[in-house]
């Protein structure tokens, strides 16, 4: 058996790329993305792109198996910046927090459901990137800059890796945003995502 690691590895861009560093969380694109040699085939099933706890009720599978295919992200911002919402059944309090916010910031009374949430989140997560001041971004949201992903912190911009964050760092003028617009929303009026131990 092969000891290569599998392609599923999400870096804040959203790409999925293959590397040993497995991370602090897991989810999946709605569905299966590889073929029976546990190859990557495509970018996503539909527009279901969930973040889930790596260990839910004892459950076991087989990575990559017949069912959907698991990927992995470093934290959850991470995985926000991916454009992967919290799962409403592994992660229930988070995805409600995290509704209730996102229909306070669109003025609604009712927490916002999935299908309505997906269907803003996709084109966001799909389409061209938006460049803006890398101070104006909140806390938890990631930019590249100079080629190099940083997530914005109360204690700087902080390089990220698959193996955790680097030393805080000043940077200022226009970055590219990585993080969806609406989830910037979300982070500004209050949610905190669940961040790597190296961000401490």
């Amino acid at each position: 058996m092969s000891s290569r690691p599998l392609q599923n590895r999400v870096m804040p861009t959203g790409q999925i790329i293959a590397v040993a560093q497995r991370g602090t969380m897991m989810g999946n694109r709605g569905g299966r993305l590889h073929d029976d040699h546990k190859r990557l085939k495509k970018n996503w099933a539909s527009k279901q792109w969930i973040s889930c706890v790596t260990t839910f009720k004892g459950r076991q599978r087989q990575v990559m198996g017949n069912s959907y295919t698991e990927l992995f992200f470093l934290d959850e911002a991470t995985a926000l910046a991916a454009g992967h919402r919290p799962c409403f059944e592994c992660r229930r309090a988070d995805a409600n927090r995290f509704a209730e916010i996102w229909a306070d910031c669109l003025g609604r009374t009712e927490r916002l459901r999935a299908p309505h949430m997906d269907q803003i989140l996709h084109p966001e997560r799909t389409g061209p990137k938006h460049m803006a001041p890398a101070n104006s971004l909140p806390d938890g949201a990631f930019f590249l800059s100079a080629g190099e992903i940083f997530l914005q912190s109360k204690d700087g911009c902080k390089p990220w890796s698959f193996s955790g964050y680097g030393r805080p760092q000043n940077i200022s003028g226009e970055v590219e945003i990585l993080t969806p617009p609406s989830i910037c929303k979300i982070l500004h009026a209050g949610y905190q995502p669940q961040l790597h131990p190296s961000a401490d």
